[in-house]
C-alpha cells in the first residue's frame, strides 16, 4: 500500500503540474480542444454518452486504435469496475462490479456477457474477436434485460464494428513488429455499390508472437499467439424506409497452453510434500507445451423498416464454436513434482438468436422499445483430468446441453416537461434446459467417484425490470436514479462425483441494483466529470467450489451486498493536452454463505474483486508546424489486492498490482500515415492472472511480461 501511495502521489503531482501548466498556458494558446462526443446505443437508440441515464464506459474508434485495445483484457485494463482473468486465456472470465462466473460447464451461463454487434456470445470460449475496424466499445454496468435480448445480472460489453458506408470509398492498413518476434498485419476496405444504395466492407487481422515463456523440459516455448480474424459486411438502403445489413465474421486461434507454475504450498494439506514451489516467470517445466485451438464464426442479418409510428427491426444470427484446449496443470515434472496433473476441454457449440423489436422514431416525444427474443444453444463438451504418478489415471466427463430461451421485453422513457423524465422497463424470461452427463470412460481419479450417466431437464422463468428518473438541468448537466433487477437461470453440475450430485442442479441467481448518478460537462465542453453511487443486492449467487473428493460443483451462496462508487473525469486543459482519470471503489461481501456444516463465509469478500481500481491516462499532442503531429501518452493502472477464492484464506490471493503502458505516435501532415512506438507493462509487473488450490498446492499463471513494438498505419 505504501508503494501505491507513493506512485499515486507522484501521478497526482504530475497531473496537478499538467493542469496548472494548462491554466497558465490557456491564456496564450489558441484554446483547448472540445472533447469528442461519443454516440452510444446503450438504450437501443443513438444518444450522446452524456445523455444516457446509466453508467457506461465507452471507447471511441480513435481511442481503441491509439491505445492498442485489441481484446477483452485490453478493455478491462482501462475500465473501472470491470475485471478479467484467463481461465485459461481462451476461456475468459469477465466480472463487472463483482459479478462474474467461473462455470464453464455445458449447462452454465456467464453472469456478465459480451455482445458483438448486438449478438450474444453464449459461451466463454466464443468471446474471440479482434477490435480492429470497430466503431466503439461500450461497457454497461449492472443488470441488463429490459433493453437487450439476453438477460444478464452483472453487466454487458458491447462491441460495435464499423458498418459499410454508402457514400465513400475508404481503406486502411497497419503493420506491427515487436519483441518476442511479434508480427501483425490488419487492413480494411469500404466500397460503395449500386449507385450509392449498397456498400461492402471487409476487414481482417493477423497477429502472431513467439511464446513469452520457455519450457525447460521440452525446450519449446509457451504462451504464444497465432490469431487470424476477418469480417465481411454488406449494407443497403433499397428504399428510404428500409435498411439491410448482412455480415459474416470468424476467428481462428492457434496457441500453446498457458505457462503454469506451482506458486505456493497449502500448509493445511499433507499432500504439499508432493510439490516444489516454482515462481520463475520466464520459465516453466511442464511435461508438454499443450495447445489452445479455437475456431469460431458467425453470420448475422438485420432488417430495419421505418413505419409511420415506429421502426421495426429483425435481428437474426447463427454462430459456431469448435474449441480444444489441453495443458500441463502443475507446470512441473518428476522429481520436483511427484505428480503430473494435466487435462483439458473439447467443446463444440452452435447457438442462434432471433429478435424482433419496435423502436420509437428518433423525433418521438416518448422514447420506447418493445421486443421478442429467442436464443438457442447446443453444446457438446468433454472435460478430461489426468493424474500421473507413474501410472496415469484419467477422469473423462462427457456433457451435452440444450438451451431454449424466450423473452418479451419493453422499455419506455416519458418526459414530464423539458427537464424531467420517468423511465421504466419490464421483461419476462423463460429458459428451458436439457442436460446429460456421464463419466463412464477413463479410470478413477476422484476419490469415491461412481460411474454414472444422468439426463435431467428443468426450466426457469422470472420477471425482471428497471425503473428510474432523469433530471436534466440543461444540456451539460443531468442527475439520475435507477433501480434495476437482473436474472440468470439455473443449471447443472460441471464435473460432479455422483449421479445424485449430477441430477442436483443449482437455482437461478438475482441481482437488484440501486444507483444514483450525475453526468456533467464543464468549461464549454473541455471537462467532463461523471459520478455514480450504487448498492447491489445479490441473492442465490452461483459460486463454484472444489469439494474434498476433488469434484467441482456450482452452489447457490445465499446473499451478498455490493456497494460502490465510480468516478470518471476527462479534461482538455490546454491545446493538445488531455487527462483521463477513473476510479472505482467496490465493496463486495457475502451476507449469507455456509457452503458446508461448520463453515461460514459471511463477511468474506467475493473472489476476484479488487476494492480499489485507478486508471490514469494523460496525453499531449504537439503540432510540428507543417500539419504533422506528435502524440505522447501514458496509461497507469492500479488494482488493490484480491482473493481468488471465496474462503479468503490460504494462498489464493493476489497482491495489489500496478501497470504502466506508454506510446508515442507521429502523424504525417498528409493525414494518411502514422508511426507509433509503444510499450506495455513497462515496469515488468509480475502478477498472477489465475490460481487455484488443488491437491496440496496453489497452481497458477502470470500476466504477460513487458512487450514493445512499432506500428505503421495508413489510410486512404
Amino acid at each position: 500500500m505504501r508503494v501505491f501511495s507513493r506512485q499515486a502521489l507522484a501521478c497526482g503531482t504530475s497531473a496537478a503540474i499538467l493542469l496548472s501548466a494548462g491554466a497558465a498556458l490557456a491564456q496564450e494558446a489558441a484554446g483547448p480542444a472540445v472533447l469528442e462526443e461519443i454516440i452510444v446505443t446503450a438504450q437501443r437508440r443513438s444518444e450522446r454518452l452524456q445523455d444516457v441515464p446509466v453508467t457506461v464506459t465507452a471507447f471511441s474508434a480513435e481511442e481503441i486504435a491509439q491505445a492498442r485495445l485489441r481484446q477483452i483484457d485490453d478493455i478491462a485494463s482501462r475500465t473501472p469496475g470491470l475485471n478479467f482473468d484467463a481461465f485459461p486465456a481462451s476461456q475468459p472470465r469477465v466480472s463487472i462490479r463483482g459479478i462474474g462466473s467461473s462455470d464453464r460447464g455445458a449447462a452454465g451461463d456467464p453472469s456478465s456477457a459480451v455482445f458483438l454487434d448486438e449478438v450474444y456470445m453464449g459461451r466463454p470460449a466464443a468471446v474471440a474477436f479482434d477490435a480492429f475496424d470497430v466503431s466503439r466499445i461500450e461497457v454497461l454496468k449492472g443488470p441488463q434485460g429490459t433493453l437487450y435480448g439476453r438477460n444478464v445480472v452483472g453487466g454487458a460489453i458491447n462491441v460495435v464494428s464499423n458498418r459499410p458506408e454508402l457514400d465513400r470509398t475508404d481503406a486502411g492498413a497497419e503493420g506491427t513488429v515487436g519483441n518476442y518476434e511479434r508480427l501483425e498485419a490488419a487492413a480494411y476496405a469500404n466500397i460503395p455499390l449500386a449507385e450509392g444504395k449498397w456498400a461492402a466492407r471487409a476487414s481482417g487481422a493477423w497477429r502472431t508472437h513467439d511464446g513469452y515463456v520457455k519450457n525447460t523440459f521440452t525446450d519449446g516455448r509457451v504462451e504464444d499467439q497465432d490469431t487470424r480474424s476477418g469480417r465481411f459486411q454488406i449494407y443497403g438502403e433499397p428504399s428510404e424506409t428500409v435498411r439491410v445489413l448482412l455480415g459474416v465474421d470468424g476467428t481462428r486461434d492457434r496457441a500453446t497452453g498457458p505457462a503454469q507454475h506451482t506458486l505456493d504450498l497449502d500448509p493445511t494439506d499433507p499432500r504439499r510434500a508432493l510439490w516444489t514451489v516454482d515462481r520463475d516467470r520466464k520459465h516453466t517445466a511442464g511435461s508438454d507445451e499443450g495447445y489452445q485451438d479455437r475456431d469460431t464464426w458467425g453470420v448475422r442479418g438485420q432488417l430495419d423498416w421505418d413505419l409511420p409510428f415506429a421502426s421495426v427491426t429483425y435481428l437474426g444470427s447463427y454462430r459456431d464454436l469448435d474449441y480444444h484446449v489441453a495443458y500441463d496443470f502443475d507446470g512441473g515434472h518428476p522429481p520436483t513434482n511427484r505428480l503430473n496433473i494435466s487435462g483439458g476441454n473439447d467443446e463444440d457449440s452452435q447457438f442462434s438468436s432471433h429478435e424482433v423489436r419496435l423502436n420509437s422514431l428518433p423525433d418521438s416525444t416518448i422514447q420506447w422499445v418493445a421486443g421478442l427474443y429467442n436464443f438457442n444453444n447446443e453444446t457438446d463438451r468433454v472435460d478430461t483430468l489426468v493424474i500421473d504418478q507413474g501410472r496415469p489415471a484419467t477422469e473423462i466427463y462427457t456433457q451435452a446441453a440444450k438451451l431454449n430461451s424466450y423473452a418479451a421485453f419493453g422499455d419506455v422513457t416519458v418526459p414530464l416537461g423539458e427537464q424531467f423524465s420517468l423511465i421504466g422497463g419490464l421483461r419476462y424470461s423463460k429458459d428451458e434446459k436439457d442436460y446429460s452427463i456421464s463419466n463412464t470412460a477413463g479410470t478413477a481419479v476422484l476419490r469415491g467417484t461412481e460411474r454414472f450417466a444422468v439426463s435431467v431437464s428443468d426450466s426457469y422463468d422470472a420477471w425482471t425490470w428497471r425503473g428510474g428518473a432523469q433530471y436534466k438541468l440543461d444540456r451539460d448537466h443531468q442527475l439520475y436514479a435507477m433501480v434495476s433487477r437482473g436474472f440468470k437461470s439455473g443449471g447443472f453440475q460441471d464435473t460432479p462425483s455422483s449421479a445424485a450430485s449430477a441430477a442436483d442442479g443449482f437455482e437461478p441467481e438475482f441481482a437488484t441494483q440501486y444507483e444514483v448518478g450525475q453526468k456533467s460537462s464543464f468549461l464549454d465542453g473541455h471537462l467532463i466529470w461523471n459520478n455514480t453511487l450504487y448498492v447491489m443486492k445479490y441473492t442465490d449467487l452461483q459460486t463454484m467450489r472444489t469439494l474434498p473428493d476433488l469434484s467441482i460443483v456450482t452452489e447457490n451462496a445465499g446473499k451478498a451486498t455490493i456497494k460502490g462508487y465510480e468516478t470518471q473525469l476527462t479534461w482538455s486543459p490546454f491545446t493538445g493536452a488531455r487527462l483521463a482519470a477513473a476510479y472505482a471503489y467496490t465493496d463486495a461481501t457475502f451476507d449469507e454463505f455456509a457452503p458446508e456444516p461448520g463453515v461460514d463465509f459471511a463477511g468474506n469478500r467475493i473472489s476476484r474483486t479488487p476494492r480499489h481500481k485507478i486508471v490514469l491516462s494523460p496525453s499531449y499532442e504537439a503540432s510540428l508546424g507543417d500539419g504533422a503531429g506528435l502524440l505522447f501518452a501514458v496509461d497507469y493502472r492500479y488494482e488493490s489486492m484480491i482473493f481468488d477464492d471465496n474462503s479468503n484464506v490460504g494462498p489464493e490471493r493476489r497482491p495489489s498490482t500496478q501497470f504502466v503502458d506508454a506510446r508515442a505516435t507521429y502523424s504525417a501532415a498528409s493525414g494518411n500515415w502514422t508511426l507509433s512506438l509503444w510499450g506495455k507493462n513497462l515496469t515488468q509487473e509480475v502478477t498472477r492472472t489465475h490460481q487455484v488450490v488443488f491437491l496440496g498446492a496453489n497452481f497458477g499463471s502470470y500476466s504477460p511480461p513487458r512487450t514493445f513494438g512499432a506500428t505503421v498505419g495508413w489510410k486512404l
